[in-house]
């Protein structure tokens, strides 16, 4: 589509989805923004790096929304962030250098939703954790947690590397590994594992964002008008989820990530062999 008003609107119209998405399920909202500009036209290359500045605002209005409720544990922010930082660098450089014209990189995002989409659609096994935590204070549930996940300095930045690898490799925000992750392998619940991984998304995205830029990769038009949509959809988006009951929310989230990644795959390979 060329640009003019009708495309304006309708990156508008994705921006604020990409704000709900970020701010509801913690993922950086790019699973929405970035196929939604494929599909307005932006190449493969730039739909990578233009996601990237809109994940900002909307992991900053998110995130405050969350802080105020005491969602974010600072603690898994402060193993993950610095080691994310630098893998996003890493990744953006990357980007480049695989194969296929942006294509893969593509249809290895479409892949990555579907497989955090097939491993959201339940919770991880705690029952005894959650028992114990009903009943524990909070010195005493975070040492459950501890010792029945791994909520550890080493295993948590180790998640934060992989994402914020593929926050700069795939414009993605990193929230697709740091979901499932923070939540079924450090142990955090739900809305906290939404919360942590938004503030972590917004932190990521900063470098990969400069990055990009200077690889040229990021429409700048596409990225303002983006950036307009994300603040409200983030504000929507934040509320919904930590008003909506927790099975609810991880079966929305589930079911929603499994039909972005069908259709992105579906796409991309179209693309790609044609």
């Amino acid at each position: 589509m060329h640009a003019g008003l009708g495309r304006d609107v309708l990156t508008l119209a994705a921006g604020v989805a990409t704000g709900v998405m970020s701010a509801a399920f913690g993922v950086g909202g790019a699973t929405i923004s970035t196929p939604a500009i494929r599909a307005l036209g932006a190449s493969a290359f730039v739909a990578v790096g233009t996601t990237l500045p809109s994940i900002i605002p909307s992991a900053v209005s998110g995130s405050l929304r969350y802080m105020r409720e005491g969602l974010v544990d600072w603690d898994v922010v402060t193993w993950s962030a610095p080691i994310g930082v630098a893998t996003a660098v890493l990744g953006s450089l990357l980007s480049h250098v695989v194969p296929g014209n942006g294509h893969w990189l593509m249809i290895l995002t479409a892949l990555l939703i579907g497989v955090t989409a097939w491993r959201m659609r339940k919770a991880p096994p705690r029952p005894a954790v959650e028992e114990a935590e009903a009943e524990a204070d909070m010195a005493g549930a975070r040492a459950v947690r501890q010792h029945t996940f791994h909520r550890t300095p080493g295993v948590t930045a180790a998640v934060g590397a992989a994402a914020g690898l593929l926050s700069g490799l795939l414009g993605i925000g990193g929230g697709v590994l740091m979901v499932p992750g923070f939540n079924q392998i450090v142990g955090l619940r739900l809305k906290e594992t939404i919360a942590t991984s938004l503030v972590c998304v917004g932190i990521f995205a900063i470098p990969g964002m400069v990055t990009h830029a200077f690889l040229g990769d990021i429409d700048w038009r596409f990225a303002l008008l983006l950036c307009v949509g994300v603040i409200p959809g983030a504000r929507i988006g934040a509320a919904l989820a930590i008003r909506a009951e927790r099975q609810q929310l991880r079966i929305v989230v589930a079911s929603f990530l499994g039909i972005v990644a069908l259709i992105y795959l579906v796409g991309e390979v179209n693309a790609l062999v044609r």
